[in-house]
C-alpha cells in the first residue's frame, strides 16, 4: 500500500493509529514517526495534566500526540490559514476538547499571549531562522520545571539560560529538548 504524503498517523495515547490529514505545502514537515517515538520517550509517555504550546503547528502532529498523550491543554498556533483549517478540522473529528487553534503568527501570539506552558515544541520553517528570536521571547511563557523541544536543520546557538538534555538526528534533522536552568525545569 502507498504512504498518502498528506496524513499522520497518533502513535500513542487515546487517538493511537487516527490519521491526521494536513494539506501540501513546502513549509509542512510533519515529524516522523520515529522522532516523535523519541521526543515522547523523552518527555514520558503520559502528559497528563500538562500544558503544552505547538508554536508553528502545521500538521499537528505533536500536538495531537501531545493531547492524545493526556495533556490537559494544548495549544496550537498556525500562521497558514489553510493548515490552520485543517488543524480545526482534526480537532472537530477527534472531538478534541483540549486542543486551542490559534490562526496568527508565532510572534505576535508569543506577545500577546500571558499564559505558562509545561511544554513547548518548536518547528519553525527552517529557513526563516526563527530558532534564535524564538528562544529569547519564550522565557516568560515556562512554567516552573519546563522544558522546550525543538527541531532545526543547524543547531543554532542556544542562550546561556537553556541546557540541551536530550539531542539526536534523524537524516538532516537535529531535534533537542532544553530544560529551562533559570526555572528549574528537569525532565523524567
Amino acid at each position: 500500500m502507498a504512504k498518502q504524503h498528506n496524513q499522520v498517523r497518533i502513535i500513542g495515547g487515546q487517538w493511537r493509529r487516527r490519521l491526521l490529514r494536513f494539506p501540501s505545502s513546502a513549509d509542512l514537515r510533519p515529524t516522523p514517526d520515529r522522532v516523535r517515538e523519541t521526543v515522547f520517550n523523552w518527555l514520558g509517555q503520559s502528559l497528563e495534566g500538562k500544558h503544552c504550546l505547538d508554536l508553528f503547528a502545521g500538521s499537528g502532529a505533536l500536538g495531537f500526540e501531545a493531547a492524545s498523550r493526556g495533556a490537559r491543554q494544548v495549544v496550537m498556533v498556525e500562521h497558514d490559514r489553510v493548515a490552520c483549517a485543517a488543524l480545526l478540522a482534526n480537532v472537530e473529528a477527534l472531538r478534541a476538547g483540549n486542543i486551542e487553534v490559534h490562526c496568527r503568527d508565532a510572534l505576535s501570539f508569543l506577545d500577546s499571549d500571558q499564559r505558562t506552558f509545561d511544554v513547548v515544541f518548536f518547528d519553525p520553517p527552517y529557513r526563516q531562522g526563527l530558532l534564535p528570536q524564538l528562544l529569547a521571547k519564550i522565557g516568560p511563557h515556562l512554567a516552573a520545571g519546563a522544558v522546550v523541544y525543538l527541531e532545526a536543520h543547524d543547531v543554532p546557538q542556544i542562550p546561556p539560560e537553556y541546557v540541551i538534555a536530550r539531542r539526536s538526528r534523524a537524516g538532516q534533522v537535529n531535534y533537542l529538548l532544553l530544560e529551562s536552568g533559570d526555572h528549574g525545569g528537569k525532565i523524567q
